[in-house]
């Protein structure tokens, strides 16, 4: 699905606390687009390091989601909290209302895994409205704006790395690498079948708790059927020598390629990626992803 001018997108915060400023630096980038924008109602709530209670959270997500008017959904920002909505949303509501544009990127990897597991719609994972990039990194705004009104073609990291070279195709999912492993079990936590092109991203993680989590992910044969990986950034996670060498062990005797330094995450620049389309990754100089239906 594509937005257009007039068309109204609904703000929700299925995790973390929203900084009141931020939000309207965002919705009035939203606006700028000529979207109307509706903020749910316990946006502006907060329950310690929540936005508000459990089931506030996700009768905003619902709603905004059942909403015939309403033509995308697009979550304020990460932090905590997306994990612990999942099974309070009414996800009968959700299906029989279709897909929406979908936009959220951090802790709402959660619901683009439930997303994908329960609709099988195209997610996009990047900036949000209350956070970091959007309006403030121009790079970033485009590529929200693009990914949007027109669609992704292809995407391009001009300073990526080959860690493992070579091409590869397959459906485009992932996310944020801390809470890919913490939905092992869930229903939402096994990944898609067939082909799979892996995005993988964090912040603020130790290079040792980042070989946790994909430790975990490889033991539950996570990686089976991936083609090939693309690593986005990794802010405040250690040193990069050895964050590079702990992913070349942990992921380099899948013997597919790996992308290193692919512009999205929690760092500026932050493109789009279209979750659930079908993708083919090229791992050599600067590195590309190019999109096919």
């Amino acid at each position: 699905m594509r937005l257009e001018p007039g068309d109204l997108v609904a703000v929700v915060a299925p995790s973390g606390p929203v900084d009141d400023a931020a939000l309207r630096r965002g919705t009035a980038v939203l606006e700028g687009w000529g979207l109307r924008v509706r903020v749910a109602p316990h946006v502006g709530s907060a329950t310690g390091y929540l936005a508000g209670p459990d089931a506030a959270r996700a009768a905003d997500f619902t709603e905004a989601w059942a909403d015939p008017e309403v033509r995308g959904v697009l979550c304020a920002r990460g932090g905590y909290g997306a994990q612990r909505i999942v099974d309070l949303i009414d996800w009968e509501r959700v299906r029989r209302a279709g897909p929406k544009v979908f936009v959220g990127s951090s802790d709402i990897t959660a619901l683009h895994s439930a997303l994908a597991h329960r609709l099988g719609q195209v997610t996009y994972f990047g900036p949000m409205p209350a956070g970091t990039a959007l309006g403030r990194d121009a790079v970033t705004t485009e590529a929200l704006r693009q990914a949007l009104f027109t669609g992704v073609d292809a995407l391009t990291a001009p300073d990526g790395e080959a860690l493992v070279p070579g091409t590869a195709r397959g459906l485009l999912h992932g996310g944020t690498i801390t809470l890919l492993a913490t939905s092992l079990g869930a229903g939402e936590g096994a990944p898609p079948p067939g082909e799979r092109i892996v995005f993988l991203e964090d912040v603020t993680e130790a290079p040792y708790r980042l070989d946790r989590s994909l430790t975990q992910l490889l033991r539950a044969g996570w990686f089976e059927g991936v083609t090939g990986i693309v690593l986005g950034s990794f802010i405040d996670c250690g040193a990069e020598t050895e964050l590079r060498a702990m992913l070349l062990d942990r992921l380099g005797p899948l013997g597919v390629p790996i992308l290193w330094g692919f512009p999205a995450g929690h760092g500026r620049p932050q493109l789009t990626l279209p979750f659930g389309r079908r993708a083919e990754l090229s791992a050599g100089r600067r590195g590309r992803l190019r999109f096919y239906d």
